[in-house]
């Protein structure tokens, strides 16, 4: 592979400097079009738009979509979590070492890494591997527009490959935590507090018997979490407050512990604690947690000797954050992360690319690929 540093930076800088978080439909068309022109110039191979509703449009490339085998899927995602005006403020820079700006990591480089990886492939493994890109709009809000058609792709596949970034260390990932948002509105009646606070049903108060209750569902030694981070209620001191609303994040390795604490925040709204309030919970978010089964250890093995060929060491990680991989492998089918270049700070003003990592980790993308297709 022949590889220039200053060309891949020149494409890659367009995509950092747009705004695209999720929903900002601007531009997520505009990161689709730049991709889906990347694709329309390399032979034989089908771009396919896909609806996803609120959140825009999705990729779907495929060099054999006649097919109904995918021998490897690869994914990632077009979002960020930045509001609009994040890339005029901080565009894209460059110091001796690094990349810096919006999305530089997480995941615009793991995306053009797809396309380098694609460009350079052999002819004979594009003849023998059925390949399937997909490029979604919502990942950063958990993929709610766009799940359902990533895992219908993925049902297909026999292999997941994920091109979110390395880890700081150049770990890739083998296990993510599952996560779960939940919004719980509280409604109550309100009154005076002091002519006649008798009359009222404060929905603050009931809201706090709820986040006791729901830190008393934390299981440090299982690995399972549950964050009260946002809470909001009430319009005045002298109101009791018919109205409050609580954002919870849980975090979980074992599914069925986490199915255990959705099925009690159910039963939990048929009992409110006081008299008179009406409880509402919706499930804003939820990935399954990727836990590596016995066909993925298999595929991990094969990483670490494509990776040993080239002389790259490849460590494991089990992360806490989730991504589209935990929407995968819960199907089953073997998934393995953090296929994108070397970065951290995600979600920050301190995000970067690691730049003497992109030319290896798009080797490794290639040479995985020619080893699947043998």
């Amino acid at each position: 592979m022949s590889f220039s540093l200053e060309e891949y930076l020149n494409e890659l800088r367009p995509l950092i400097n747009v705004d695209c978080g999720t929903y900002t439909l601007d531009g997520i068309e505009f990161i689709a079009e730049q991709f889906e022109n990347k694709f329309l110039q390399l032979a034989g191979w089908q771009v396919k738009r896909i609806d996803c509703d609120r959140a825009g449009v999705g990729l779907e490339i495929r060099n054999k979509p006649e097919s109904e085998l995918i021998d490897v899927m690869l994914i990632g995602h077009m979002d960020t979590v930045f509001p609009p005006g994040t890339a005029a403020q901080r565009p894209m820079t460059l110091d001796s070492q690094k990349a810096y700006g919006p999305g530089v990591s997480d995941m615009k480089s793991g995306l053009l890494n797809i396309v380098y990886a694609m460009r350079n492939l052999s002819q004979s493994a594009l003849d023998k591997l059925s390949i399937c890109i997909c490029m979604n709009p919502d990942e950063e809000t958990g993929s709610l527009y766009s799940h359902q058609w990533i895992q219908n792709s993925a049902k297909k596949a026999r292999y997941v490959l994920v091109a979110e970034a390395a880890r700081a260390d150049g770990s890739l990932v083998k296990a993510r935590k599952g996560m779960a948002r939940y919004k719980i509105e509280f409604s109550g009646i309100a009154a005076h507090a002091g002519n006649e606070p008798e009359k009222g049903r404060s929905a603050i108060t009931e809201m706090a018997h709820w986040i006791l209750a729901i830190n008393q569902m934390t299981n440090l030694s299982s690995g399972t979490t549950l964050n009260v981070g946002v809470v909001s209620g009430g319009t005045g001191a002298n109101i009791v407050p018919d109205h409050a609303q609580a954002i919870v994040d849980i975090r979980f390795w074992n599914n069925q512990e986490y199915d255990d604490i959705n099925h009690q925040l159910i039963s939990m709204i048929e009992q409110p604690y006081l008299d008179g309030i009406k409880i509402s919970l919706h499930r804003e978010a939820y990935k399954p947690a990727m836990i590596p089964s016995d066909e993925t250890q298999s595929f991990m093995n094969i990483v670490e000797q494509v990776g040993s060929e080239i002389g790259l060491v490849i460590n494991w990680q089990s992360v806490g954050g989730g991504s589209d991989a935990n929407a995968t492998a819960i199907l089953g089918i073997p998934t393995l992360d953090g296929f994108g270049p070397i970065g951290a700070g995600f979600h920050s003003e301190d995000e970067y690319l690691l730049l003497d990592s992109i030319e290896p980790r798009i080797k490794l993308l290639i040479n995985l690929l020619e080893r699947l297709a043998q």
